[in-house]
């Protein structure tokens, strides 16, 4: 059975990041993508001019029309942007109480850029996580929901993956996904961790610009493949590699000046210099 997917996340024009780019990850990894827009952004490779808001009431309208049709197997969720926005989620999931539910806590663009009020962060901490199959911070984000500098050594990822899991509600069935793409040196390594397992996937940095939207991805893959797989390690395994391969092969792609995004349809476009 296809898994039917959804993204509750920002709009990013230029297609790298936001709902835009889970749609395409979750297509290229065998899920039908669904959205709800949960904020507007005018935003490209180079950075965020601005952003409006989605009124609170119209994204929890968008979440019951959609699940009042549609079975949803897996939900993905990034850019919420307000504190108003980040309850209407929460309650909508705890009503309709998806089986898998990936959190991606966007809080700051590649750019730099602010993207969710700090009025939202305890919000999300509180009603968010809880409801969270697995969270997807990467080290800043991490920081920020622990009220901690962020970690720079392996040592202090384990012990910050170990401090995150504690966050969530210990029935067994949550998983922290620390990404380590932030930690110095030529090392990538991501840590999964559920309170018992504490799995650590290696990897090695890939010099390129074009990173544009690699959060979002990797959460979107996740969220595509925790219905398809046989347990969260062996997703946690696919969405990496994925994610890998789609930077690794971003320069087939001629996106912007700024931070290009990943090629997302690595794996079915074949040689795309075309031009």
């Amino acid at each position: 059975m296809i898994p039917n997917t959804l993204t509750i996340a920002g709009v990013d024009p230029s297609g790298g990041a936001g709902i835009l780019a889970d749609i395409k990850a979750m297509s290229a990894l065998g899920a039908y993508g669904t959205a709800v827009v949960a904020a507007l952004t005018a935003q490209n490779t180079l950075g965020v001019a601005g952003i409006s808001a989605v009124p609170a009431e119209f994204v929890t309208s968008q979440i019951d029309t959609l699940f009042s049709d549609v079975r949803i197997d897996a939900v993905k969720i990034g850019m919420l942007g307000q504190q108003s926005v980040t309850r209407a989620v929460a309650e909508r999931l705890a009503h309709w109480k998806p089986r898998h539910v990936v959190l991606d806590p966007v809080m700051i663009a590649k750019s730099g850029d602010a993207l969710l009020e700090r009025s939202a962060i305890d919000e999300l901490r509180e009603s968010l996580l809880p409801q969270s199959s697995m969270v997807t911070p990467n080290l800043p984000e991490a920081g920020v929901l622990l009220d901690s500098r962020p970690a720079d050594n392996l040592k202090e990822m384990r012990r910050m993956a170990e401090r995150l899991r504690r966050l969530l509600p210990d029935d067994g069935q949550r998983w922290v996904f620390l990404k380590g793409g932030h930690l110095p040196g030529n090392d990538t390594i991501d840590i999964v961790h559920d309170g018992d397992q504490m799995l650590e996937l290696p990897g090695t940095r890939i010099h390129t610009r074009n990173t544009h939207g690699t959060g979002c991805t990797l959460s979107a893959a996740l969220a595509a493949l925790l219905p398809q797989c046989a347990d969260v390690p062996e997703a946690a395994q696919r969405a990496k590699a994925y994610l890998v391969e789609a930077i690794a092969r971003s320069g087939d792609l001629e996106v912007g000046f700024g931070h290009g995004p990943v090629h997302h349809f690595h794996a079915l476009w074949g040689n795309t210099n075309r031009l």
